[in-house]
């Protein structure tokens, strides 16, 4: 029998708000990135930080202020942080030894020689290993005043100071710092205010570099995005990870960064298909202001360990967060998603779905989903519901719904439901004369359809459709 657990959380009026504080360390009075100190770290982690230091070493003298802030802020975070274990709540499901217990070691440069080819008919960004590479991109069919590259190359003062504004601004996990603490450059996407990007922007982030299986070497990347729209602006971003080559060991640490002007639009697509020894952790953190629309779907399939830690602040009134997930576990893998949604203002609106497959006796799956409606906002109208489908008998999925509402004039709603194949849809098909086999394929394969086809570009779609059916084929093929 399949083992799960289900604890939904419904709190109403909490009397106790427990914050905690920003790190105590003083802000470094030198430009250069402060040393780590052992008596302050975990011995792993200051090992992985000193070596992401050394590892960017070179390049410190060409930092640019906003990048220099970002590094001096996760340093100091990094000092008092230790490694999660399961006897932190947040990773109480999710088991980290696989980075734990390997070797790591940065990658600081891309590899000289890429056999790579780009196939996107929109204008797109290469990221290799955490590095740009411009001869991998193509970005001429971008409107005048959209700028799409590194934060070293700005066009001019006017923005770099907007993007300083907002950086080191929000306090993530270790995960977060590190990434901080070691990315090379940071990818800067720039709308100016009213402009509407008809074309998304396609950023494909490719794990090239790895260990074989078995070596503990587990390179390490910490690519970063910073998207910036503001007032009135509009754009679509597909965010695709990749790996090259098949069973390739590597650790890719992203975090992408996102706020929206008053009035803009995002519309953001996250498509993650890693090597499937591979340690993929990435952090989403979002800024709406008032009246603006973010919407992000998800679809989940690499990776032996593979974590998306969503955080979303809704800054101001009017606005609309979509979120709709598709995690798929084949083998011996963890699909997490952690999502944390603030609503501070009246007539925010809010729609949740996360769906996932366990279709392996040791994968797992994990749901940790958090809306929290604080007392000013009242009018809100958020929904979340989380569906499961367990396809072996020790799979297991492990969710966690949770709404904590403050304000007392409110809509909301939360659902969670976990299960095999239910008995009244196969025999829906049966009875019209559908044999079981093609009756359970049928359903497998549009379990995640209703998150895939809110994907909105068709060959993006059709592209994520072809990957999952094959994915899938062992277990369509044993379930005959």
């Amino acid at each position: 029998m399949a083992a799960t657990l289900l604890s939904p959380h419904l709190l109403l009026n909490p009397k106790l708000s427990i914050q905690t504080s920003a790190s105590k360390f003083p802000t470094p009075k030198s430009r250069s990135t402060p040393k780590i100190r052992a008596a302050f770290s975990d011995p792993f982690v200051l090992q992985i930080a000193e070596t992401l230091e050394d590892s960017l070493s070179s390049s410190l003298t060409s930092s640019s202020a906003p990048l220099q802030k970002l590094r001096d802020a996760s340093s100091q975070t990094v000092l008092s942080t230790p490694w999660p274990s399961r006897k932190d709540e947040p990773f109480r499901f999710t088991d980290t030894s696989l980075i734990r217990y390997s070797q790591v070691t940065p990658i600081s440069h891309p590899p000289t020689s890429i056999a790579i080819s780009t196939d996107t008919q929109f204008p797109n960004l290469s990221i290799v290993d955490g590095h740009i590479v411009y001869s991998l991109s193509n970005l001429s069919q971008l409107p005048t005043g959209v700028f799409v590259g590194s934060l070293s190359s700005l066009p001019s003062e006017t923005i770099t100071k907007r993007v300083s504004e907002f950086v080191a601004n929000f306090e993530g996990d270790l995960f977060w710092s590190l990434n901080g603490l070691g990315t090379p450059d940071m990818v800067v996407v720039y709308v100016p205010a009213g402009c509407r990007v008809e074309m998304p922007l396609h950023i494909v982030y490719y794990s090239v570099e790895g260990g074989d299986i078995g070596s503990k070497k587990l390179p390490v990347s910490n690519p970063r995005a910073f998207v910036l729209v503001e007032e009135g602006g509009e754009i679509g971003v597909i965010e695709e990870y990749v790996g090259v080559g098949e069973n390739k060991c590597y650790w890719a640490n992203a975090v992408t960064e996102v706020v929206i002007g008053e009035g803009a639009k995002v519309k953001h697509s996250y498509i993650q298909s890693q090597s499937l020894s591979a340690a993929h952790i990435k952090w989403t953190s979002v800024q709406q202001g008032s009246s603006s629309s973010y919407e992000l779907i998800e679809v989940s399939t690499g990776g032996k360990l593979s974590r998306h830690n969503v955080n979303i602040q809704q800054v101001g009134p009017d606005t609309v967060t979509e979120l709709s997930a598709f995690h798929l576990s084949v083998g011996d893998q963890t699909q997490d998603l952690h999502s944390r949604l603030v609503l501070d203002h009246p007539r925010g609106y809010s729609r949740q779905l996360h769906k996932c497959i366990v279709a392996h006796s040791l994968g797992q799956a994990v749901f940790d989903g958090n809306i929290k409606v604080n007392r000013y906002a009242q009018k809100t109208d958020a929904g979340q519901l989380t569906r499961s489908l367990l396809l072996e008998p020790r799979a297991t999925v492990n969710v966690k719904p949770n709404l904590q509402i403050i304000a007392d004039d409110v809509k909301c709603s939360h659902g969670a439901a976990i299960s095999d194949l239910e008995e009244n849809q196969l025999f829906y098909f049966l009875a019209r004369g559908i044999d079981l086999e093609t009756a359970r394929k049928a359903l497998i394969c549009s379990f995640g359809g209703e998150v895939i086809e809110r994907l909105p570009y068709s060959s993006i779609r059709k592209k994520v459709e072809t990957h999952i059916k094959a994915l899938l084929e062992p277990t369509l093929k044993g379930s005959s």
